[in-house]
């Protein structure tokens, strides 16, 4: 159970909580979402505890009452530990700890843990270990009694009179240094990998969308091929690239499954899938996925837009798919199979209902993949023989 919690014995039964801090803030009254990361994770919710606060308690994050209500909790349900929905600091983790007499994580090392077990590639493992060590290198001071021993003399690790605690935040930092230079050099094979792809004229289509909108089953349905799908969150985390034939474009389009995003995704996290994330900035079209049946749908939009700003990808065209209508009553249904929305001021964007389980909708979605195809290599021409820099186009 999270990140921070190694030294203790894995919880399997947990109470969950969540802050209201008022608005601006982020908050799920139901912790519907926090209860799916924890059973992702592997852990049992047993209970759910919300709270409203105007700030964070500096030492408990929650208060001596609300922390005495959760330790009264965790005595009732026999509960191996708590999780957090919002992120904690380093002394508010290790005194909730102290205070509950049980292991405490919070909502980012919960998404590290869950990473950590997903990921398969070279590359998805050494962004994981990054993002795990700089959470881990920001609570080593005064985390455990061990790291405040001394260290030193002759035939001992480390110089006179070096605390453990020193020892350990520099052998991180080596490592951090040694992962970082090891994640460039696989930056440096992806841009040759794109730069070949440009050379080749490939047109790219990246999915971004929500975590468990279905990305992984709807890339399965376009293109035949088998990458892991469930209904989990996180279900894939390593890029996946295949070749999409699109009949009405009488070509080919290079089509990638992306790593999902979701609420308070850790910046460090961000920052470590940075070359990974590239496939997306890198694109010409992005194929952003939203699970229509999700009363959260709106929110969840609003986090991948902001996610796509963070990674310079906001001004990649946009194809929103709608998915999961075979989910939705009757009287949701779409009236149109395809549509133009809004996306922001004057910017007008397809969008594409589907059921990439059913495959309803999906051959509405090739055609509008296929005009936007068509659209790019007839504005790509115009501004190569008009000198103009080409601008961010959309399908009309």
């Amino acid at each position: 159970m999270g990140a921070d919690g190694a030294n203790a014995s894995p919880a399997t039964r947990a109470i969950l909580v969540g802050v209201d801090f008022g608005p601006g803030a982020s908050f799920d009254p139901t912790l519907e979402e926090l209860a799916l990361l924890a059973s992702s994770a592997g852990d049992e919710p047993v209970a759910r505890v919300t709270a409203k606060r105007r700030s964070p308690d500096a030492a408990l994050f929650v208060g001596s009452g609300k922390a005495d209500e959760i330790k009264a909790l965790v005595q009732d349900t026999q509960a191996h530990g708590v999780i957090f929905d919002q992120a904690l600091s380093p002394v508010q983790q290790r005194n909730l700890e102290r205070h509950l007499g049980v292991p405490v994580s919070d909502r980012t090392a919960l998404i590290l843990d869950i990473f950590a077990a997903r990921a398969r590639s070279h590359e998805g493992k050494l962004q994981v270990e990054l993002a795990q060590l700089q959470y881990i290198a920001t609570r080593l001071v005064r985390r455990w009694s061990h790291l405040e021993r001394q260290t030193g003399g002759i035939g001992l690790r480390g110089g006179p009179g070096e605390t453990q605690i020193e020892l350990d935040r520099r052998m991180i930092g080596e490592r951090i240094k040694s992962v970082k230079q090891r994640l460039e050099k696989v930056k440096r094979q992806r841009g040759t990998q794109r730069r070949a792809r440009e050379r080749r004229g490939v047109f790219r289509v990246s999915l971004v969308g929500y975590t468990n909108a279905g990305k992984s089953t709807l890339f399965n349905a376009l293109t035949k091929a088998r990458s892991y799908a469930a209904d989990q969150l996180f279900a894939t985390l390593d890029t996946t690239t295949r070749a999409l034939w699109l009949q009405d474009a009488a070509a080919s389009v290079s089509l990638s499954d992306t790593v999902g995003f979701i609420r308070d995704l850790p910046h460090k996290l961000v920052e470590a899938f940075q070359a990974t994330l590239s496939e997306a900035a890198d694109a010409d079209l992005l194929l952003h996925v939203i699970d229509a049946s999700s009363p959260n749908l709106h929110e969840q939009q609003q986090e991948v837009e902001r996610v796509l700003v963070e990674i310079g990808a906001e001004r990649v065209p946009q194809i929103l798919v709608y998915n999961k209508i075979d989910l939705l009553d009757e009287d949701q249904q779409p009236r149109s199979p395809c549509d133009m929305v809004e996306l922001a001021p004057g910017l007008q964007c397809p969008r594409v209902f589907v059921s990439a389980v059913a495959g309803t909708g999906l051959d509405h979605l090739r055609s509008t993949i296929a005009q936007a195809v068509g659209n790019s290599v007839s504005h790509t021409a115009h501004a190569s023989t008009s000198g103009a820099e080409p601008n961010s186009f959309l399908p009309a």
